[in-house]
């Protein structure tokens, strides 16, 4: 009986045996919410949030704030990284490793990289004791290696040799160590591809690097996949590595990164997911040209079941009007003669203007550029106005000969305006005489200085 009631305590407790992952930060928070993510791919996934409690510790016998916040798991919560989020403005966030074991650390949040510390887990402890060794390690290769291109009478041959070889024995000792752990891939995965010898030029050197970014990683490793490693990899080569003053040099330079990281992805779902990832970068800085790239040479060849179409079409539509593209068309009446944007064969150059009669700025920018204009028959301006009927339209635009003008009516909810993704007005945009985007300006003064190149 006694034997009975001690294996139902047993089972009762490992039943609902659960974990919890406690973080302290440095600094209290405007925002007292911590939001925690399970990573997959280049996706993260929502598990549950929790908030901050402000605390105080004896910091050299003053007080000092800190921000508490606990999580608890249950048992069946699955293997693998993680991500607390917080100033969700900023994208603050700390990445861990849950492997059935509580986690506790503590970070500064202005910089959690560089500051955290794990207390409690021995995947997370191990693996940072291991980016730090091996971050030594590495920088005393590097240092080495600067010093010869730096100069090259210095004879460094047995130095950098030693530096290789330290390195190698720290690689080696935590790979053994960590050989049950949950965290080798990350290890295994982290070591840089060192050249063997000194490289002799700068030149030689940025292209070791870019060869051989990649060597010691497996994109088919199921635990990488499920984690930020990868991303963050493809990030560093894509966005730093790969990097050009030249703007064509730099476009070459993007499309041959991408195509480097899609060689390496069998994935369809992770080749999916990070094609989008890049089409998100790259739209931060409104990149059509590679934003179209993606989508037409990996995108649109992934599966018929695994492509977004509602995704492509929304994001597509995002930069019909950015510069590079053809100025989406559209056609009016003048005088009972219909006009299209994309036939129109007066002038070298066109300044498309969306405005308003209901607009101030516009009814103080508009005459300016009339009259900037007036002399230029180099320069044709199709002036969009965006109303809730024509009666101040109509009334205006004889102060404006010589222009093409276009009623939009439904104001914001024109589907025009909305094609051209129109936030405000004045909104203008310049244009070669083929139609194509060159300029978006942003006031009159940007319009003059743009056409006075």
């Amino acid at each position: 009986m006694k034997n009975i009631l001690s294996f139902l305590v047993l089972f009762s407790f490992s039943c609902f045996a659960q974990y919890t992952v406690q973080g302290t930060m440095t600094k209290t928070l405007e925002s007292d919410w911590v939001i925690l993510y399970k990573i997959e791919g280049a996706k993260q996934k929502f598990v549950q949030n929790t908030k901050i409690t402000i605390d105080s510790i004896l910091v050299e016998g003053n007080k000092q704030a800190v921000g508490n916040f606990s999580f608890t798991l249950p048992k069946d919560t699955k293997i693998g990284a993680y991500r607390v989020t917080y100033q969700l403005e900023s994208s603050g966030f700390v990445d861990f490793i849950f492997n059935k074991e509580d986690v506790r650390f503590g970070f500064h949040p202005e910089y959690p990289n560089q500051s955290v510390q794990f207390y409690e887990s021995k995947e997370n402890i191990f693996y940072k004791n291991y980016l730090d060794a091996i971050a030594v390690a590495q920088q005393s290769i590097d240092s080495v290696q600067i010093a010869s291109l730096r100069n090259p009478d210095l004879n460094l041959t047995s130095t950098y040799k030693d530096a290789l070889l330290k390195a190698d024995n720290i690689q080696e000792s935590f790979l053994e160590d960590a050989k049950d752990l949950y965290i080798k891939p990350f290890i295994k995965a982290s070591f840089r591809s060192n050249s063997q010898k000194l490289i002799l030029s700068a030149q030689q050197y940025m292209s070791n690097l870019v060869n051989t970014f990649f060597d010691k990683i497996d994109f088919n490793d199921k635990t990488l996949l499920n984690s930020s490693f990868l991303v963050d990899r493809i990030t560093d080569y894509v966005f730093y590595i790969n990097y050009s003053d030249d703007t064509e040099v730099q476009e070459r330079l993007f499309k041959e990164s991408v195509d480097t990281v899609m060689s390496k992805i069998n994935e369809v779902i992770f080749k999916k997911d990070i094609i989008e990832f890049l089409v998100g970068e790259f739209e931060k800085t409104k990149n059509v040209s590679l934003i179209d790239y993606l989508f037409e040479n990996y995108y649109d060849k992934l599966p018929e079941g695994v492509q977004n179409k509602k995704y492509k079409t929304e994001k597509l539509a995002l930069f019909m009007a950015e510069v590079g593209r053809t100025a989406p068309d559209f056609t009016w009446k003048e005088a009972n003669k219909v006009f299209s944007l994309s036939t129109l064969n007066e002038a070298d150059t066109y300044v498309l203007v969306f405005w308003s009669t209901s607009c101030s700025h516009c009814l103080r920018e508009i005459p300016q550029l009339h009259k900037y204009l007036q002399e230029n028959n180099a320069i044709k301006v199709v002036a969009f106005s965006l109303e809730n009927d024509d009666f101040g339209w109509k009334n205006y635009i004889p102060n404006l000969p010589n222009w093409h003008h276009v009623l939009g009516l439904n104001k914001w909810e024109n589907k025009i305006a909305r094609t051209y993704n129109i936030m405000a007005t004045p909104t203008y945009f310049i244009l070669n005489t083929n139609k194509k985007i060159i300029a978006k300006p942003d006031t009159i003064k940007d319009v003059k200085a743009f056409l006075e190149l």
